[in-house]
């Protein structure tokens, strides 16, 4: 060979090595999908909190993109195909209704890792994960229940999924172990997302005696409505404390940001694997209760404190039998526990909750 080939066999080697040392040098992408706006609380919220906390943890190691106000269905296809098609090495769906366009999209691109938040099917490249809420519901349950002097307590709800219907019930749970006198009545919003529909919802509750409304919905306006009505309020995945500085009493919080950590370590480690569902809560610091309100006795708070030490040391289940539904049919028997799978087809109220579950 002579030295001016030699000299170009190994000038095109140099720079091949240099390519691939600089694609090994780029950041891992990684892209999130949200339902809603971001805003400054709710669900949304604190999905972005959790992405933030893999950008403080990870820094140059990766870039992370987001997509706000992603309406379910084939909008949410689209995004996430965007993202895969793009070179991103993992998408996080964060909402019910993404999941089958996210399935959709993995089958085409089964070097992308994929993880969707609160649904229930898996594929090799794709992951499930939500949290417990159930359980710090039950907690704010508690708190509700001691509160309450009009024994109307008004809840405002998004979708008659079991996701809801489970915290509904949990919540529920919470207010009869301390006042069973206490019902919770029901508006469905069928809208994930939607501060007007959910104002008149509140107000709507209210206008039926309600004095403490809570919310499945990831506006505030259910916090708002109940402070300028002079009534309380409880929180849902944020502390909405700053909307309700005279109404707020606690929230049911979740904390995404553990997971979103664990997750994108492995995808820079290469250990990820798909096909997994992660469904953690008090115990794992997902589900959290926030800071109460001055109105809330101290033996009430005490209270809340105690069933959450047992709940996490397994003493004490918010769906431990015997459970009567709304209709009075004996759901679970005594000495009984709900499996998690029977949770998460939750399609019946229990006992204290007003009306009929939507079909």
């Amino acid at each position: 060979m002579s030295k001016k080939l030699l000299a170009g066999v190994l000038g095109a080697a140099a720079l091949m090595m240099g390519a691939a040392s600089a694609q090994a040098d780029e950041p891992a992408k990684i892209g999130f999908v949200y339902v809603s706006p971001i805003g400054d609380a709710g669900y949304t919220y604190q999905h972005d909190l959790g992405r933030k906390a893999i950008e403080e943890k990870f820094g140059d190691k990766i870039k992370v993109s987001f997509v706000e106000s992603v309406a379910e269905g084939p909008d949410a296809e689209r995004v996430v195909m965007n993202y895969a098609k793009s070179g991103y090495k993992a998408v996080f769906a964060t909402s019910f209704g993404y999941m089958n366009p996210t399935l959709k999209v993995a089958k085409r691109f089964p070097k992308v890792a994929f993880e969707h938040a609160t649904g229930y099917k898996r594929a090799a490249n794709v992951n499930t994960y939500q949290a417990r809420f159930y359980e710090s519901r039950y907690l704010t349950g508690l708190v509700a229940g001691s509160m309450t002097k009009s024994n109307i307590i008004g809840y405002v709800a998004a979708f008659p999924i079991p996701e809801v219907v489970r915290g509904i019930n949990a919540f529920t749970r919470g207010i009869r172990a301390v006042n069973d006198k206490a019902q919770v009545r029901v508006i469905w919003t069928n809208s994930w997302f939607d501060p007007g529909k959910e104002r008149e919802a509140a107000d709507t509750l209210i206008g039926q005696k309600a004095d403490v409304l809570t919310m499945h919905a990831d506006s505030p306006a259910t916090i708002q409505a109940a402070e300028d009505a002079g009534i309380y309020a409880i929180g849902y995945n944020s502390d909405f404390a700053k909307f309700g500085p005279n109404s707020h009493l606690t929230s049911s919080v979740t904390n995404w940001a553990p997971y979103y950590v664990k997750r994108v370590g492995e995808i820079l480690d290469g250990s990820w694997k798909g096909n997994q569902d992660t469904w953690d809560g008090l115990s794992a610091d997902m589900v959290q209760v926030a800071p109460f309100h001055k109105d809330v006795p101290q033996s009430v708070r005490d209270q809340v404190e105690q069933a959450k030490a047992d709940i996490i040391a397994g003493k004490l289940h918010p769906f431990a039998g015997p459970i009567n539904d709304n209709e009075g049919k004996e759901r679970v028997a005594g000495g009984q526990t709900m499996s998690d799978g029977d949770m998460l087809g939750f399609n019946w109220y229990v006992e204290g909750v007003v009306g009929k579950l939507p079909k």
